[in-house]
């Protein structure tokens, strides 16, 4: 763990984790981005708009035996709606995503190249169309793509493993298997740099999520007692 203060403010900040280089700042918003102990502010970061997760950054939870905290998020946009990216910093320090659309929940972690031998994911790398409905296995499990779409950055917050400016754009592919697995492709349009992530759904019951955001009229579950 890292504490020390903002570049551009002076604020207190900290770093949990060194393979988290990226901190925005709760005061002034700036991107500040570390490098061994040297801390450098690289721009701001656009407050991520109001919406009725119950999620907030200081979520806990559990994956099985293994614990988590949420730490970041990153608010996609696209023509038709948005979704949430929350960052998962778990006990034994390891990270995930946990995704969030229109009430469904995602539990996602980057996987290494192997990805990269799937005819779909070569494709979304080299800028050749991917269609609803192609098939594609990933280390062993049989997927088909379900949904494609080219989404902007609306805002980011809290502890990242990459900085999220206002605008940055992606293409991004989701994949379901029958099983219950799920899988993601994102390309970072500017740079085209392709990252996988796999995992399966989940509800916030079998995450045993505590610390969720109250809302007037919404009773909390039993489960976040």
């Amino acid at each position: 763990m890292l504490e020390a203060n903002c570049p551009n403010c002076g604020a207190e900040i900290r770093f949990r984790s060194a393979d988290l280089p990226v901190k925005v700042c709760a005061y002034c918003r700036s991107s500040v981005v570390r490098e061994g102990e040297s801390l450098k502010a690289v721009g701001r970061i656009a407050e991520v708009p109001e919406d009725v997760s119950p999620l907030q950054i200081g979520v806990r939870g559990r994956d099985g035996a293994l614990g988590f905290e949420l730490i970041g998020r990153v608010r996609w946009r696209w023509t038709d709606g948005g979704w949430n990216e929350w960052l998962m910093l778990f006990d034994d320090g390891s990270i995930g995503w946990l995704g969030e659309a229109m009430g469904r929940y995602m539990l996602l972690r980057q996987i290494a190249h192997s990805g990269f031998r799937t005819d779909m994911v070569r494709k979304l790398r080299d800028g050749h169309p991917v269609t609803v409905g192609t098939e594609a296995t990933i280390d062993g499990i049989q997927y088909r793509v379900t949904d494609v779409k080219e989404a902007t950055c609306a805002g980011g917050e809290g502890e990242l493993p990459y900085s999220a400016p206002l605008g940055l754009t992606i293409a991004s592919v989701d994949l379901m298997a029958a099983d219950g697995h799920c899988a993601s492709a994102q390309k970072d349009q500017g740079v085209g740099e392709v990252s996988v992530y796999t995992g399966r759904y989940v509800s916030l019951a079998d995450l045993r999520a505590s610390g969720l955001r109250a809302f007037e009229g919404w009773p909390m579950p039993q489960f976040a007692a």
